[in-house]
């Protein structure tokens, strides 16, 4: 396999309830999954191919558990990529490359028969985990907006995160509240709206996470 690794950022929302059931190994709220993934890449390489900089995006969708497959996927990639940065990032976010069922990239593909067409174009990533504030978009194909989840009686920032020491994308992540809107891309994403979103610090190589 080629070798290579992947620091950086994470911006994600499906519409599941906060928290995501997934992670606690159960179905999810209403027997789907729909999710809007996106990626700040701060150092990366895949062979020789440096990633450092470069932002990644994926729109997802299942009809039913992740686990029973059934899926479709769209990966959008920054335009600001060379073609050999494009085919790297394609390569690892397909789940090539990697130990099986090693990162959520390698089950996400792997549970997506249908993969449509890769779209290159300009993406934005705004990220702030400690303050559980960020945004991802790609004009015209998708946008991802969280902020935190409001205390139930005073409506206060209430912050919560989990811990996954085993996990295969992260080892801790801040819970948020979040939406995602689509609109020119292949898949359609309807019931993401003040459902689930999570910020996390990702460490992946082909071998699997690394860190607690």
């Amino acid at each position: 396999m080629e070798q290579w690794s992947i620091q950086g950022e994470e911006i994600a929302n499906c519409n599941c309830n906060f928290g995501c059931p997934c992670q606690f190994g159960v179905l999810p709220s209403d027997g789907t999954c729909e999710a809007a993934v996106f990626f700040r890449i701060d150092k990366g390489h895949y062979g020789d191919v440096q990633l450092d900089g470069l932002l990644a995006a994926g729109v997802y969708k299942w009809p039913g558990p992740i686990h029973e497959g059934a899926g479709e996927m769209q990966l959008i990639i920054d335009d600001k990529a060379s073609a050999e940065q494009r085919a790297a990032l394609q390569a690892i976010m397909t789940g090539q490359d990697t130990v099986e069922m090693a990162t959520m990239w390698f089950i996400f593909s792997a549970m997506c028969p249908t993969k449509h067409d890769t779209i290159v174009s300009p993406i934005s990533v705004e990220i702030n985990a400690e303050d559980r504030i960020g945004k991802g978009s790609v004009a015209g194909v998708v946008e991802v907006n969280a902020e935190p989840i409001p205390n139930i009686m005073s409506g206060a920032p209430h912050r919560v995160g989990i811990r996954l020491p085993n996990g295969f994308e992260f080892g801790f992540a801040e819970m948020a509240k979040g939406s995602t809107k689509t609109s020119g891309g292949a898949i359609e994403l309807l019931k993401n709206s003040g459902t689930h979103a999570h910020f996390a610090s990702l460490h992946l190589t082909g071998e699997g996470r690394i860190g607690a």
